[in-house]
């Protein structure tokens, strides 16, 4: 099977990390600190044992650890035959670690864009070679989830995408094919279901209690929108609403304040423990 590097141990990167070795492949998970990496191994080791308590299948921590090695920097992926990149969604942040891929990686590696709302083209226009760089929205938690969008840019090849494709199948996924624009399907409308749930707590309409119970007991949601804000992370909500309000220049867009303060005060969801409902270490 192919190694596979991907980038940012964040709780996307540790799923996709955890599904690619469940399929057989050699991931080498890279981020910018070694605690960061040591917490991730951690989070996957825990992920595995309980896969089967939460309804998956069960799974040999052991031989998922083996297949997963951890590196400070992407200079180790010099080699990867794909790179799955899901950083933070902040351009500043995308742009820098694209760039360095481009420098690292050869010429033929496949540059997948984990990426919530920021258009693939955008992505791909950092790099020498925009016909290897593609566009995999993975859906949290990744392992669970067997459908992903697949997004290629302008100039994506189809020789990547059908690389892509059978990376996809290696991992257990469907794909739903989505044109480029910002915020794909799924984020163009959750988003705003999600910004417009954190307006209503925000002005006093409902506790976030009462919005979630509204969306699972009327709708049959098995998640109310801010259950679902805490799962994403509050932050990258954020970072989302502001990439879609910036590609359509349209006033629905506009960022939920309550968004921007929990975003600054670090109640980010469950990895902080803390967000539009409390959780416990």
């Amino acid at each position: 099977m192919a190694t596979i590097g991907v980038v940012g141990a964040g709780v996307m990167g540790i799923g996709v990390a955890q599904n690619l070795a469940q399929g057989g492949h050699e991931v080498v998970l890279v981020d910018r600190d070694e605690a960061v990496l040591a917490e991730a191994r951690a989070a996957i080791a825990r992920n595995s044992r309980m896969s089967r308590l939460m309804g998956g299948p069960p799974l040999d921590a052991d031989a998922i650890l083996a297949a997963i090695s951890t590196a400070v920097g992407v200079s180790s992926l010099a080699k990867a035959d794909i790179v799955i990149e899901n950083v933070t969604e902040n351009w500043d942040v995308k742009r820098a670690v694209h760039a360095e891929l481009d420098e690292v990686c050869s010429d033929d590696t496949v540059l997948v864009a984990n990426t919530s709302a920021i258009p693939i083209t955008r992505i791909a226009s950092i790099g020498a070679h925009p016909e290897r760089v593609v566009g995999v929205h993975f859906m949290n938690p990744v392992p669970a989830k067997p459908v992903v969008e697949l997004i290629p840019g302008v100039h994506t090849s189809e020789q990547t995408l059908e690389r892509t494709r059978e990376l996809l199948r290696s991992m257990g996924k469907r794909w739903v094919d989505v044109k480029d624009a910002s915020g794909f399907v799924s984020n163009r409308v959750l988003m705003l279901t999600v910004n417009e749930a954190a307006f209503l707590v925000h002005e006093g309409v409902a506790t976030a209690e009462a919005v979630d119970e509204v969306f699972r007991g009327c709708f049959g949601h098995p998640m109310g929108p801010l259950e679902t804000a805490d799962l994403i992370g509050v932050d990258t909500i954020l970072y989302s609403v502001e990439v879609l309000y910036e590609s359509y220049a349209d006033s629905k867009y506009r960022p939920c304040p309550l968004l921007k303060q929990m975003t600054d005060a670090g109640l980010h969801g469950r990895k902080t423990g803390r967000g539009f409902y409390t959780y416990e270490s």
